[in-house]
């Protein structure tokens, strides 16, 4: 007998969960829905930084070329009049620009790959929002109908008449 209402107590407590969780899955789903909302937000910023970052080395990339065009030059002028001092002091920057530039490339590179990877993410992740929006709406249109159900239609207070009532009259 013991484990028989233990059993059913066990039971009920379980059911009662069930129905809490039934009750308040919506609610759950839009904070859920918030929640990844504001993840996706979060990774469109730092989808925007990266872009941001990626431009700005590439701005610098740009500069660095110049730079370094413009000591190639220098130093050829000062070796055709002679001054290898300048011509070697030059060589030593444009080595200095050189090590720049190929950082500057490889931090593009992978700013490439972080921004398409970023992309794809951000991407996946409204798709997924849409869907699981267009599923709320589905799941609140079934717990209206089922509400209806329940209290449904043909449920009145005491002092209204019922559509069978109403039927019944019309019969007569």
């Amino acid at each position: 007998m013991f484990k028989t209402v233990v059993t059913l107590f066990r039971g009920s407590v379980a059911a009662a969960g069930e129905e809490l969780e039934d009750q308040t899955a919506l609610l759950i789903l839009d904070q859920q829905m918030r929640d990844a909302a504001a993840a996706v937000e979060r990774s469109k910023r730092t989808l925007a930084l990266a872009i941001a970052q990626d431009q700005q080395e590439g701005r610098k990339l740009e500069t660095t070329n110049a730079r370094i065009a413009d000591l190639e030059t220098r130093a050829v002028a000062a070796l055709d009049g002679g001054r290898e001092d300048l011509a070697k002091d030059a060589a030593e920057a444009i080595a200095g620009l050189e090590a720049d530039r190929d950082a500057a490339m490889t931090a593009r590179a992978l700013f490439a790959t972080e921004i398409a990877r970023l992309k794809r993410h951000v991407a996946n992740a409204q798709a997924r929002i849409t869907e699981l929006d267009r599923g709320r709406r589905i799941a609140r249109a079934s717990e209206a109908v089922r509400s209806l159900r329940r209290s449904g239609i043909e449920a009145a207070r005491p002092y209204e008449s019922t559509l069978p009532e109403a039927e019944g009259t019309l019969r007569r």
